[in-house]
């Protein structure tokens, strides 16, 4: 018997095809998290190469964003309803060939409409490759180590996609940050045939299509709205009533919830404690790292003046420590103290890095300015990433494990989009009053930078003391053991 018919037969819970599967899903995701930011470090090479003006330009991030935040939560539903393998390769292919379009452009449109696709096949991947990686792992030590595993590639993705971006663009040309997705996507989806399994008790039933259509509407004007909001303006006519429909069509969505037979989100989720408490650490966990990596990439590139490469490379020690922690320590420590205090130092941990890099100089000098910030939010995120994946997924039935993961996808991509946002908007409107009160040029933008970098790390205390207070064991495969240390 082949190893593919095997695992889809059944999965063994102690089947070393598992590992073999988690590489495959996290080779899949990190195709997904790298696409987000390396397509950054080349939009100046777009730019005079396709000619797009500088409102145009955005679009080519915001075409991804709408589609990847808007179709998180309809993809994750899609995978409880026909198959988390099935989706995933649909969410690969589509990724792939999006991917191909994007390199091979030579029109602005044609970039932007590949971009949306992206976004899309990118969703799909997203919300389904975290519920397969539960589904797969049912033994508590096992899920703990597997789920660190997927915990790097999604926190630690973005600053390897920062030095990948520098190296393809500067060495080749910007459509090869696209193209290198092709021999990926492909061998992704040809291992994916043998070595991800059909999960047995993948549900079957009905798609709420209106449930399905008002909160992907509702999700893709308010990431719009959020997105552009320092641009339009936070008062503008157009971001309060993207905002306000937004939350009108999310007041329908709740309405015909609560009235069909088969909903696209049972209500009932919103009354589990664990899940709408790390979904509540999430968004504002994902708003402080936005301002951990946006905002000190910037600090590094405009202030100290690194090049793309440089700011990569200062990104490698806190990306080599959460690897630690993500293939092994955070597994134990999950296991010994389970999810709540490792949660709360984490968080506490990163807080405290964000702080530092609060108070670096305008001359500010690698090893005591930018180092110990690195170490210290590498830390964090390497503790704390791996029981918020865990948190956001219990109390959940496994037929409901795609849906969950897109609401803990959206609850990121909502809180990094929204957070980025305040974030920004706050680093401007500082040093604007530094520039006007008679302060230098890189005096004024390091004094922005520093507002906000205050501000994400309150971020992450409120999200610390969240988590600490509210979470608790309940419905979190963990050992017998261990509760004393919860």
């Amino acid at each position: 018997m082949t190893l593919s018919s095997s695992i889809s037969a059944g999965i063994n819970p102690h089947h070393n095809g598992r590992w073999l599967a988690l590489m495959v899903l996290c080779l899949g995701s990190l195709m997904i998290v790298l696409d987000t930011t390396i397509v950054n470090v080349a939009l100046p090479s777009i730019r005079t190469d396709l000619g797009f003006s500088e409102t145009s330009l955005a679009w080519v991030v915001n075409a991804y964003l709408l589609t990847f935040g808007g179709f998180l939560l309809l993809g994750g539903r899609l995978g409880d309803l026909y198959g988390y393998r099935k989706l995933f390769l649909v969410g690969i292919v589509l990724f792939t060939l999006a991917s191909l379009s994007c390199g091979l452009a030579g029109t602005q449109w044609t970039l932007i409409v590949a971009r949306a696709l992206q976004g899309v096949g990118g969703a799909i991947v997203s919300a389904v490759s975290l519920s397969l990686t539960m589904n797969l792992f049912t033994e508590p030590a096992d899920r703990a180590k597997a789920m660190g595993v997927f915990g790097f590639v999604s926190a630690g993705g973005g600053s390897i996609g920062v030095l990948l971006g520098g190296l393809l663009t500067g060495t080749l040309n910007w459509h090869w940050i696209f193209l290198v997705n092709i021999p990926v996507g492909i061998l992704v989806s040809i291992l994916s045939f043998f070595l991800i399994p059909k999960m047995q008790d993948e549900a079957s039933g009905h798609l709420d299509v209106a449930g399905a259509v008002t909160v992907t509407t509702s999700l893709m004007l308010a990431v719009y709205a959020i997105v552009n909001g320092n641009q339009n303006g936070w008062t503008s006519s157009l971001t309060l009533g993207l905002l306000a429909a937004a939350a009108l069509l999310l007041a329908l969505f709740v309405w015909v919830e609560s009235r069909v037979q088969s909903p696209m989100i049972p209500l009932k989720f919103f009354r589990l404690r664990n899940v709408v408490t790390a979904n509540i650490v999430g968004v504002l966990w994902a708003a402080s790292m936005f301002a951990w990596f946006f905002i000190s990439a910037l600090y590094l590139q405009l202030v100290l003046g690194y090049t793309p490469l440089q700011v990569g490379l200062s990104f490698l020690p806190a990306n080599l420590i959460m690897a630690a922690f993500s293939l092994g320590l955070s597994a134990k420590i999950v296991m010994k103290f389970g999810i709540r205090r490792p949660l709360a130092i984490g968080l506490f941990t990163a807080a405290c890095g964000l702080a530092w890099f609060a108070r670096s100089p305008v001359a500010g000098n690698f090893t005591f300015d930018v180092l110990p910030g690195m170490i210290l939010l590498g830390v964090g995120g390497g503790i704390a990433f791996n029981p918020m994946l865990l948190a956001a997924m219990s109390d959940v039935e496994p037929h409901e494990s795609g849906l969950a993961s897109g609401i803990v996808n959206t609850a990121f991509m909502m809180g990094g989009a929204l957070g980025l946002a305040i974030l920004a908007s706050l680093a401007a409107s500082r040093t604007g009053s530094l520039v006007a009160a008679g302060s230098d040029h890189l005096v004024a933008l390091n004094g922005g930078y520093h507002a906000a970098f205050l501000v994400g790390a309150l971020f992450a205390v409120a999200a610390a003391i969240i988590g600490g207070a509210f979470l608790r064991i309940s419905g979190v495969p963990v050992s017998p053991d261990m509760a004393h240390g919860v």
